[in-house]
């Protein structure tokens, strides 16, 4: 039977997959299969979908604040006694009527509102592995909504009182709430999705996060809430995604993974695995945990100092971050900057519209993205799209550098620009997000998505505050930074990088391992392992005690 081909039985959708056999038993030169079914169940739906809500609200809090920028400045303006108390006069398609010239005590604070949510996400960003570990996955996603709503209950009373403060507390709650969220929910669905959609599943963090980006655009057109009237509803609206899933989040198993690991819960797992896998015997699903478990216990808990100290995991939290820093430092929101200005250039009179067209093509090819993790592989997937994407930055380069010579070259930036967003949810804007769960076991998992995240924000936040200035120094070249940057996140990927696609987290760890035991600090002993590796070992234990 052809593999990944769907049927029903009972009234519940079965997949087919052809996975190698991993009974133990090895037949030199040639590879077993064994047909699995693998029960796609209403509950694993459910648990994946209230997760990823979180996702959604973190994308819309990214994209909400630009749409109504002008607007909101205005307030600002009145609110500080810099511009005069009356209604912002917008024309018929909706820009001002007469260009202003916006205060610097205005300006700033617009830079704080919009900074100040990646200064939240940074900081919240080392928590994650401490609320994942306190009560679980799905009570630490409970726990962290409330933030979520006081943001958006700020925010949404932003003109009761002064609104630059108000708006700015609101962003900030907000980052930090975004901050736990991003990490938590990848952590949730990489432990929860059977082996063969690990992928896919994880894939829907960033497609629900492009989503939300998109759902901001389109809710900030001045025709809807982007006005002078309703833009606190549209800040406030952020916070909506956390009442749902409040709701739903309590209907969800929480991960057998942290039952089985975390707190040693065998019956609790069973009942969780049978809850999102349906009636099916969880034995080697059960055997799988308990050797992690058994090598969670070689390690001890990893804290964010001991990861970064330790060289037993210094290959994976390398690879980790250079993910991370490929997926920001690629110049994708430079892009998202810069495009309303080209398209103004190429003669487009609603570079709005536009510019939701970017944020459709960015959700759709994350659809694409979705479908083809689990098929190509992440390796692959994240070297054609950082290699598709250095070549429209090359592309983008020659477009604008030739923009005042050759009137067409306009279409050649703007196509540059549409494939860029293409290549990038391809492969490097969602495969980072969930391929740091698949690198770690359990033990030193937590920490490393907490420093994968805060290498994120960082990122993020730095390619935020400085582009304009790149750009006003290197004026039409900008882009060839990037195209060199992306180059060498491509070869480092080329070179570094292994493939998860369909192994199990043990087998994983075994890449980097026989890495290790490779390299001049170990030695193999009879048993296989390194006496430098069991040195390491019994230190992280000492310093995880301490």
């Amino acid at each position: 039977m052809e593999s990944g081909k769907y049927f029903t039985a009972g009234g519940t959708a079965w997949c087919i997959e052809l996975v190698p056999c991993t009974l133990g038993q090895r037949i030199t030169g040639t590879f077993q299969y064994l047909c699995v079914l693998q029960q796609l169940t209403g509950t694993l739906a459910l648990a994946v979908f209230s997760a990823v809500l979180g996702s959604l609200q973190f994308g819309y809090s990214l994209g909400v604040i630009n749409a109504p920028q002008k607007v909101i400045e205005q307030h600002y303006g009145r609110s500080l006694g810099v511009l005069p108390e009356e209604p912002l006069l917008l024309s018929e398609n909706g820009t001002e009527t007469e260009k202003q010239e916006v205060h610097p005590s205005v300006v700033m604070y617009w830079s704080l509102s919009v900074s100040i949510f990646s200064i939240g996400g940074v900081v919240s960003s080392f928590l994650v592995g401490f609320i994942g570990d306190l009560r679980g996955r799905v009570k630490g996603m409970l726990m962290v909504n409330v933030l979520a709503v006081i943001a958006g209950l700020l925010m949404v009373m932003a003109k009761m009182w002064k609104p630059h403060v108000m708006v700015i507390a609101g962003r900030c709650v907000m980052g930090f709430y975004c901050g736990l969220s991003s990490g938590l929910v990848p952590m949730y669905i990489g432990e929860i999705a059977p082996m063969a959609y690990r992928g896919a599943l994880g894939t829907l963090h960033q497609l629900a996060t492009v989503t939300g980006i998109l759902l901001s655009q389109v809710l900030g057109l001045e025709f809807l809430l982007g006005n002078d009237y309703y833009w606190p509803l549209l800040l406030g609206l952020s916070g909506a995604p956390a009442v749902l899933q409040s709701l739903l989040l309590p209907l969800c198993p929480e991960s057998p993974r942290y039952l089985y690991i975390k707190r040693g819960m065998v019956e609790e797992a069973k009942k969780s695995l049978r809850r999102l896998k349906g009636e099916y015997d969880p034995s080697a699903d059960l055997e799988e945990m308990r050797r992690e478990k058994e090598e969670v216990e070689k390690e001890a808990q990893v804290s964010i100092a001991v990861l970064v100290r330790s060289s037993l995991y210094r290959q994976q939290l390398f690879v980790a971050l250079m993910m991370h820093l490929s997926q920001q430092l690629s110049g994708i929101n430079a892009i998202f900057y810069y495009s309303t200005a080209i398209f103004e250039r190429a003669g487009v009179t609603q570079p709005i519209y536009a510019t939701i067209g970017v944020g459709v093509l960015n959700t759709v090819f994350t659809m694409v993205s979705v479908a083809l993790v689990d098929r190509a592989g992440r390796r692959t997937l994240t070297l054609i799209g950082l290699g598709g994407m250095c070549i429209c930055a090359v592309a983008m380069t020659v477009g604008l550098v030739y923009l005042s010579v050759y009137s067409w070259m306009s279409y050649v930036s703007m196509s540059a620009i549409f494939l860029f967003v293409c290549f990038f949810e391809i492969g490097p804007g969602p495969i980072p997000w969930f391929i740091v769960a698949e690198l770690f076991s359990q033990g030193p998992r937590p920490a490393a998505l907490a420093l994968a995240g805060c290498t994120n924000w960082t990122s993020n936040f730095i390619i935020g505050m400085t582009f304009p200035y790149i750009e006003a120094l290197c004026g039409s070249y900008v882009f060839i930074l990037f195209a060199v940057l992306l180059f060498g996140f491509t070869v480092f990927t080329y070179l570094r990088v292994p493939e998860t696609k369909g192994k199990t987290f043990e087998e994983i760890a075994a890449v980097f391992k026989k890495g290790r035991q490779q390299t001049p600090g170990t030695r193999k002993t009879g048993t296989g392992t390194g006496t430098g590796t069991s040195t390491e070992l019994e230190q992280l234990k000492s310093d995880s005690h301490a």
